[in-house]
C-alpha cells in the first residue's frame, strides 16, 4: 500500500496516545488550540458535529493543560471556585447546559478571567447558536473566541481509516481504504466503528480485511 499517497496531511502529535490528523476541516481549531495559553482570551470554544473531532482535540488540551474536565449538565453541581483553582477548566458537550445552570457557566467565565484562567467549551453548536435564556450569558457566550471543525473531508477520513487499521496492526490495501472513504459518513466515529466490525468480522472467519468482506460488513451494520 502506498500509504505516502493517502496520508499527505499536517500531522501532529496528539500529546497522548493517539495522533491527531490535521486537514483543512479542523486546522483552524488545531491552531487555536496550539496557541495556548496565548489565546485571545480566557475562555474559547470549539464546535463540530458528532465525529468531527472535536473531543479528540479537547483530550489533547486536556493533556497539555491539566485542566479540570466535566460536562455541561454537571455543571449545577460543580464547585465553580475549585474548577478554577485547576488554573484550567474543559467543559464539554455544551449543548446540554440546563436552563439552571446558566448562572454557574457564567460565574466560571467571570472567574476564570478575575483568576487569570484558561476555560475550553466544546459544544455541536456555535456558542452564538446555542439556546440560552439568561440574557447576559448569551452575550458573553456570542461573544466568545470560538473555531468550528467540520466534518472529515475525503483526505482526513483516508488518512483516520488507515491510522485505525494501523492501531489495531491490521494490514489494507489501498483500494479498500479508497471503497471505504466513499462509502462510509464523513464520521471519525463512524470509521472507527465500521474498523471495529471489519477488525471482528476478520478474526471470526479468519479472513483478510478486503473490499468483499467491507462490503459484508457495512451492509450488516446498515451502511450499505
Amino acid at each position: 500500500m502506498q500509504r505516502q499517497l493517502i496520508l499527505e496531511l499536517g500531522h501532529r502529535p496528539a500529546r497522548g496516545r493517539d495522533d491527531f490528523l490535521v486537514a483543512p476541516s479542523n486546522e483552524a481549531a488545531v491552531a487555536l488550540i496550539d496557541a495556548w495559553p496565548d489565546w485571545p482570551g480566557p475562555s474559547v470554544a470549539i464546535s463540530g458535529p458528532q465525529g468531527s473531532g472535536k473531543s479528540h482535540l479537547a483530550q489533547v488540551w486536556h493533556d497539555m493543560s491539566g485542566a479540570a474536565r466535566l460536562e455541561a449538565n454537571e455543571l449545577e453541581a460543580a464547585d465553580v471556585p475549585a474548577l478554577v483553582a485547576a488554573g484550567a477548566v474543559l467543559v464539554e458537550d455544551l449543548e446540554t447546559l440546563s436552563e439552571s445552570a446558566e448562572r454557574q457557566l457564567f460565574h466560571l467565565l467571570n472567574l476564570v478571567k478575575e483568576e487569570g484562567a484558561s476555560l475550553l467549551l466544546t459544544s455541536r453548536l456555535a456558542p452564538g447558536h446555542l439556546t440560552i435564556g439568561l440574557p447576559d450569558l448569551a452575550s458573553r457566550m456570542r461573544a466568545l473566541p470560538h473555531s468550528e471543525l467540520g466534518p472529515p473531508d475525503d483526505a482526513l477520513l483516508a488518512g483516520v481509516l488507515v491510522k485505525l487499521f494501523d492501531d489495531r496492526q491490521l494490514r489494507v490495501g489501498e483500494p479498500l481504504i479508497a471503497y471505504l472513504a466513499s462509502h462510509i459518513e464523513r464520521s471519525i466515529a463512524i470509521a472507527r466503528d465500521v474498523v471495529a466490525a471489519l477488525d471482528r468480522a476478520s478474526l471470526s472467519g479468519k479472513r483478510a480485511v478486503t473490499v468483499p468482506l467491507a462490503t459484508q460488513v457495512l451492509a450488516d451494520m446498515g451502511l450499505a
